[in-house]
């Protein structure tokens, strides 16, 4: 379904995850439960952006998957229903503490590390050295060679933002970003799509979650997966009950199911490759090792928050050009 709809018998979730997922559970929920679920697929910066446009009437009940600092925006400002799940005490700590920043509203739900991966094919074709850091992917080599996502609407691209600032300090990083962005040839809606375009050899490069390139590689695509070398950031996805749901209950008994074992053993069901939060859930075969990752000490306090995600956004459209 390609819209969120008001029924009495239907549940209403806004999806941040990939499509493929995003129908998985779908069907699986409803097969469950026998109800019916609205369940679109959503970049998180729209999603965020309708959970505010709809602030005083809902249509939605439940925000399920995405970049959790965009549902931290949507904590601090009023926008989510608090609710304790009751798998709380079975999630892993990283998701815990999440839930506590988030002040009880939004919910730990998978990990999964940034990076980049290459097409090996177009790579070799085009004479390239393969790129091993993000100083790497900056060099004129690789002009017309990057996709990335846009941070207005991809959560993936936003963490990649605040992943360079936290790297680097924040001048240097636009100066980075400046530099990368004459090499990108496109800022894609969806932050999955850089490394989906690399896999069809659409593109050399492209600059997305690992879990996502991970499914791309298992599907055959000749991809290289990196773990930049300065180290990188990562993301918690997370779910959340909107404000103002007519349908608690059923948001409640939605959100306990997706933190439950068979909740999140549907991700690898869709072939996806995150680290599910649930301490008795399987994890997918493929999933990226984060523990061996070199990652930043991710501040989503901070760069959770409204205002550092609107001064961030509007020094990137004045310095980047995200529109090319």
């Amino acid at each position: 379904m390609t819209t969120a709809t008001r029924g009495a018998d239907a549940l209403n979730v806004l999806c941040g995850v990939d499509e493929v997922w995003c129908a998985v559970m779908e069907k699986t929920y409803e097969a469950k439960t026998g109800l019916a679920v609205n369940m679109p697929r959503m970049s998180t910066g729209e999603i965020l952006d309708r959970v505010r446009d709809e602030k005083d009437q809902p249509t939605v009940d439940v925000w399920w998957g995405g970049t959790g600092v965009t549902h931290l925006q949507a904590a601090y400002e009023g926008l989510l229903e608090p609710y304790r799940p009751q798998q709380e005490a079975d999630l892993l700590p990283w998701a815990r503490n999440f839930f506590s920043l988030s002040g009880g509203t939004a919910v730990g739900l998978y990990a999964g590390a940034l990076g980049f991966a290459y097409n090996a094919d177009l790579l070799s074709a085009a004479g390239l050295p393969a790129p091993n850091c993000w100083k790497d992917l900056a060099k004129p080599i690789y002009r017309g060679h990057i996709l990335s996502g846009n941070p207005h609407s991809s959560g993936t691209a936003f963490t990649t933002l605040v992943t360079l600032v936290q790297l680097l300090g924040e001048d240097e990083a636009f100066v980075y970003m400046r530099e990368l962005g004459r090499n990108i040839t496109e800022y894609t809606k969806a932050g999955a799509e850089p490394v989906k375009a690399a896999g069809r050899a659409e593109i050399t490069i492209g600059i997305s979650f690992m879990h996502d390139a991970v499914t791309q590689k298992e599907a055959g695509a000749p991809l290289v997966i990196v773990a930049p070398c300065e180290g990188t950031g990562y993301e918690i996805g997370a779910v959340s009950i909107v404000k103002g749901s007519r349908n608690l209950e059923e948001a409640r008994r939605f959100v306990d199911f997706a933190l439950s074992p068979d909740g999140q053993a549907t991700g690898a069901t869709a072939g996806q490759n995150q680290v599910p939060s649930h301490a008795r859930a399987m994890l997918p075969p493929a999933a990226p090792d984060i523990s061996m990752i070199k990652m930043v000490d991710y501040d989503f306090a901070t760069f959770g928050s409204p205002g550092q995600r609107s001064r961030l956004l509007s020094r990137f459209d004045s310095e980047i050009n995200p529109t090319n």
